[in-house]
């Protein structure tokens, strides 16, 4: 594979709503340091601020973030700002709400349905924005999300909101949130090594209702928000030796092949790894490759 002559067009299409994007993405926790969040140490700014320009060059077209993306010297909301402003027409930029951090970058409490519009704007105004394309609620722990899904469909009656979704849920949750306004995406942990029978159903559903399902740590495995997994089963590196790509880049591949609403959005603070996780939307895998390989997914459940 020749990854640097491969663009985010070759893994394909799909819809947030009315917002046409590639179904390969970028997740933007990594642009912040070496690990996400406080793990690690920071980025440099200026690379982090050529990996963002070069994934747009790529083609990529859908960009996840969030307002607790940072690190003790980076924000990913201001890099995007920084690196992309004035956006270009056509760049869907998707965050979350529902959990934040303090200023020293200690996870506190979840927010309240009333603080949501806070977290709202305050992610207007790292990205310069006016309005918010999608909005995910991420869900922590509560048993029923209607009255935070309430909140944020009122702000996208209110125009600061364009889309919304949801994150770490069950397919209760999800009907609970469409019985109030549209949802056009779904976020769950979920990847080849990392199955429950819940997040499996989403994942059918979401293909039937014809909404995006939008897996994270997809590559990064148990790593995690440390980073990408250096384990990778037997079946993984064969496919790997057979197309002349790397690990990541079948694990991707195989995600992308779970149906044509599945997207994936990796994340990396190296532009050489960007490349590589772009042309990952260029392999094609065989039916007895998929089998194989969706057999690992059934033993990780």
């Amino acid at each position: 594979m020749t990854s640097e002559t491969i663009t985010a067009d070759a893994s394909g299409t799909w819809k947030l709503g009315d917002l046409p994007v590639h179904r390969l993405g970028f997740g933007a926790m990594r642009l912040t340091g070496s690990a996400a969040f406080h793990h690690g140490t920071p980025s440099d700014r200026a690379r982090s601020i050529a990996v963002l320009r070069k994934a747009v060059e790529l083609g990529v077209n859908h960009i996840d973030t969030a307002a607790f993306y940072f690190s003790a010297l980076r924000s990913a909301n201001e890099l995007i700002n920084t690196a992309l402003a004035p956006y270009p027409d056509g760049l869907v930029i998707v965050t979350k709400v529902g959990t934040h951090r303090d200023h020293d970058g200690e996870w506190v409490t979840s927010a309240r349905p009333d603080q949501l519009r806070g977290q709202v704007e305050e992610n207007l105004r790292q990205l310069g924005r006016d309005y918010l394309d999608v909005v995910n609620l991420r869900r922590m722990g509560q048993d029923s999300i209607a009255e935070h899904f309430g909140a944020l469909a009122e702000l996208r009656e209110a125009g600061l909101v364009r889309h919304l979704g949801v994150s770490d849920v069950e397919p209760r949750h999800l009907d609970e949130a469409q019985a109030i306004a549209p949802v056009v995406c779904v976020q769950n942990r979920w990847g080849l090594d990392a199955a429950n029978p819940a997040t499996d159903e989403l994942v059918r559903i979401c293909g039937e209702r014809g909404i995006a399902f939008v897996p994270f740590f997809a590559v990064a495995g148990d790593a995690g928000a440390l980073g990408a997994t250096a384990s990778h089963d037997d079946e993984v590196l064969a496919v790997a030796r057979a197309h002349g790509a790397t690990p990541a880049q079948i694990r991707l591949a195989w995600t992308l092949h779970q149906g044509p609403h599945v997207l994936a959005i990796p994340g990396t603070g190296n532009p050489d790894h960007l490349a590589e996780n772009v042309a990952a939307g260029a392999v094609r895998l065989t039916e007895d490759e998929l089998t194989r390989l969706d057999a690992l997914h059934t033993r990780a459940g």
